[in-house]
């Protein structure tokens, strides 16, 4: 006798403010040093998550300790991408429909197709991905976690290697993504984008969460003076109302 065994299927779309993804006093330790010390965050549907911290502060190893926790629903971009076979742009892409393949041939090409027009990067689909700078890399990497589809997206710096306009590009697409009813969990270092772009900000410091809440909430200039060892100054954009995050200058 033969088993067969079941397809996997997309996961179910979720409804807004459901949880996918919690961690309660979570602590993760890493050769010989503790990285993150009971550190509680809840990712809930149709919201931006920006992880947020100086350097150490734990922002990638809580990103990838949620990530753990709900595979496959989840769906991860790690801060830098790399192949050793000559892969071209299309075919990066097509691997994140690898979970679902031949469920739907019409849907993979669909999903395929508008990850790499939403991330501007269908005029080089046939490229070599080896041959693409940092900036182009990390947009066919994110048209990958795209194409998936999966109703959690985890991002880690995914706006270091791009300029202003890609920049401002990637973290719309997270917005698009919320206000489809999907999580999206971003670590970021620009506290402008942060402000701009997340429903909702976690401050790390030293493995801690120092606050969790809305920008213009806990964006406060002692906090943030205090977090990154750095004075700084909080502003309000006279014509937006944004919260605006500047270091301060005595020069």
């Amino acid at each position: 006798m033969r088993l067969l065994r079941s397809r996997p299927t997309p996961p179910a779309p979720a409804s807004p403010g459901d949880l996918l993804a919690e961690a309660e006093a979570l602590h993760v330790r890493l050769g010989a040093r503790d990285v993150l010390h009971g550190v509680d965050v809840a990712v809930r549907a149709g919201e931006v998550l920006a992880l947020v911290g100086p350097n150490g502060a734990g922002k990638s190893t809580l990103l990838g300790a949620l990530a753990a926790d709900i595979a496959p629903a989840g769906a991860v971009l790690p801060q830098s991408s790399a192949l050793s076979f000559p892969f071209s742009v299309e075919e990066v892409v097509r691997m994140g429909r690898a979970p679902w393949a031949a469920l739907d041939p019409a849907d993979d090409e669909a999903a395929v197709a508008g990850a790499m027009a939403a991330t501007e990067v269908t005029a080089f689909a046939a490229r070599p991905f080896s041959a693409l700078s940092g900036g182009e890399r990390a947009r066919v990497a994110l048209a990958r976690v795209l194409a998936q589809r999966a109703p959690l997206l985890m991002l880690d710096e995914p706006t270091a290697a791009l300029d202003l306009r890609h920049q401002e590009l990637v973290l719309r697409l997270c917005r698009e993504r919320a206000r489809a009813g999907d999580a999206v969990v971003v670590v970021l270092h620009d506290l402008g984008l942060a402000a701009a772009h997340a429903h909702r900000v976690a401050v790390l410091r030293a493995g801690r969460v120092a606050a969790d809440g809305p920008p213009e909430e806990i964006f406060t200039e002692s906090l943030l003076s205090e977090v990154y060892d750095q004075p700084v100054e909080v502003l309000t954009h006279p014509r937006t109302g944004a919260v605006l995050v500047l270091p301060v200058r005595t020069e």
